[in-house]
């Protein structure tokens, strides 16, 4: 391994590497990002190889808000021969000194990385046989790091590996979710893929249950309510704007026409979700007064990032967040991630683990 290669939305590779290179550094590595705009992934050097084995280590995918894709990456296998490319990638992938439980081939998530998307299709099945003949396929150790080979043309690919539970499940890091028929907007998927990123299989029973209550800031015209009350959760939406009939007919709704910067529930609920449009430092200091008062134990919001200085305005939302919870003697888990359905957003999570 001599470097990580790391995936995220096209045009925010400017926040994808000061990210890495911040946590590299809190880790004792010095090192340097190299980030094309609009190409979709990020790679960064350590200035030492040897710095690789505390990276492999200390970089935490969960913790990471703008990769989509934790990998680390053998030295870029260019000028690929048309005739053979599975022999040069096949001994980049040996240089691991491993075997591996899968094998994926990825392109960015890029409008020209598309057109590689057949090109990758047509070479995977000689390279999965040539591995596994190799002996270096071993589908029932789920132990194993997976190969991926990320392509950024058909005669260039870095050989990258990527350890379990520390990275994510899905091809080029994009988790495939149905756009329900009966969902009033497509907003719903990012509450979706919000609950699978931040609840997931761990307690997810308990923790989205019905018979739970919950405020949805900005609700109209549903969809995130709508991914609330098909889990049996009541909702009261708050918004000016009008509510998908059909979803107020189901009677787990009710609707209020009010501000929602200054709407406070009578009773304590399970869950704030907030998809507002507004400044983010605003957003994260609603969210932050309503557990800092108890009104909620777990909330997912967004923050609408400026087209400048989008990492620091972040890291500004999070100081407001962690200071006021600090001031209220709450302790609490706070995490962000730019999620694919995400756009110039990021969406954060916050959950109360104790209170003073």
């Amino acid at each position: 391994m001599n470097l990580v290669v790391l995936y995220c939305r096209a045009g925010f590779e400017k926040e994808c590497a000061a990210e890495i290179c911040e946590t590299a550094e809190a880790l004792g590595v010095e090192g340097y990002a190299r980030a094309k705009p609009d190409s979709g992934y990020v790679a960064y050097h350590p200035h030492d190889p040897a710095a690789m084995a505390a990276l492999a280590d200390g970089l935490k995918w969960r913790r990471l808000v703008f990769a989509r894709q934790l990998l680390f990456a053998a030295p870029l296998v260019s000028d690929l021969p048309v005739g053979d490319r599975v022999t040069p990638l096949l001994a980049s992938a040996r240089s691991f000194g491993t075997r591996f439980r899968d094998v994926w081939l990825e392109t960015a998530d890029t409008n020209e990385a598309k057109e590689l998307s057949s090109f990758c299709k047509k070479f995977e099945k000689p390279f999965r046989i040539a591995l596994d003949k190799a002996g270096l396929l071993a589908p029932d150790d789920a132990e194993l790091p997976r190969l991926h080979l990320f392509f950024l043309g058909s005669a260039a690919a870095f050989a990258a590996i990527s350890q379990p539970g520390n990275a994510s499940d899905w091809p080029m890091g994009i988790p495939r979710l149905r756009m329900p028929r009966s969902a009033p907007s497509r907003s719903t998927q990012k509450l979706a893929e919000a609950f699978m990123e931040f609840v997931g299989g761990q307690n997810a029973s308990e923790r989205l249950r019905t018979g739970q209550t919950a405020v949805d800031l900005g609700a109209s015209p549903g969809g995130w309510t709508w991914q609330l009350t098909s889990r049996g959760i009541h909702v009261t939406a708050v918004d000016n704007g009008s509510m998908d009939k059909a979803l107020m007919a189901g009677g787990m709704v009710e609707h209020l026409k009010t501000d929602g910067f200054h709407y406070r529930p009578k009773r304590p609920v399970d869950w704030l979700v907030c998809d507002m449009v507004e400044k983010p430092a605003r957003i994260a200091g609603l969210v932050a007064d309503w557990v800092a008062g108890k009104h909620c134990k777990e909330a997912i919001f967004n923050l609408k990032l400026p087209m400048k200085k989008r990492y620091e305005e972040l890291r500004h939302c999070r100081g407001i967040i962690e200071g006021k919870l600090a001031a209220a003697g709450i302790e609490a888990r706070l995490r962000f991630k730019q999620l694919y359905h995400d756009r110039e957003e990021v969406t954060g999570h916050l959950r109360v683990l104790k209170t003073r």
